[in-house]
C-alpha cells in the first residue's frame, strides 16, 4: 500500500528558531519552506525532514533521524564535532567504539543530538 510513497522525517522541537540555528548552521540543511513560527521543511537527500513546534520536543528517548552517509562518516563527524555536537556514546551489544563512532554487525554508527535532546544518527551504510 505504502511502499512506493515517500514517507517524510518529522522532528518535534520548542524553539523553531534556535532548532532553524542548529539544522541550518551545524547540519548545513536548507530550509524548502515555512509556515511561521510552527514549521521549517528542509530538503536532505531526496527526501524531506519537517522541523515543528510542539510541547512534546525532546520526549522520544529512540533515534528520531538517520542519514546514510557512507565513506564521509568520519569527515562529518569531525565537522561537526568542530561546531561543538557532542556525540552520544552507547554500551550496545556487539558494538564497539573507535572514538565517537560505533562499529560492529557490518556497520559504522554516531549518534549526536539537537538542541531538544531529539535523537540523530549518521550511518555508513
Amino acid at each position: 500500500m505504502l511502499s512506493n510513497t515517500e514517507a517524510i522525517a518529522t522532528v518535534a522541537v520548542k524553539n523553531l528558531k534556535e532548532a532553524a540555528a542548529f539544522y541550518e548552521d551545524i547540519l548545513g540543511l536548507k530550509p524548502k519552506a515555512r509556515e511561521g513560527d510552527e514549521l521549517i521543511s528542509y530538503g536532505t537527500g531526496s527526501t524531506v525532514l519537517n522541523v515543528y513546534r510542539s510541547q512534546f520536543a525532546g520526549t522520544n528517548k529512540a533515534t528520531a533521524v538517520c542519514w546514510v552517509v557512507g565513506d564521509r562518516l568520519d569527515a562529518i563527524v569531525e565537522t561537526l564535532r568542530s561546531k561543538g555536537v557532542a556525540f552520544e556514546h552507547y554500551d550496545l551489544p556487539g558494538l564497539k567504539r573507535e572514538g565517537d563512532v560505533h562499529v560492529g554487525e557490518g556497520m559504522r554508527v554516531a549518534w549526536f543530538k539537537d538542541p531538544d535532546g531529539n535523537i540523530l544518527n549518521l550511518v555508513s551504510g
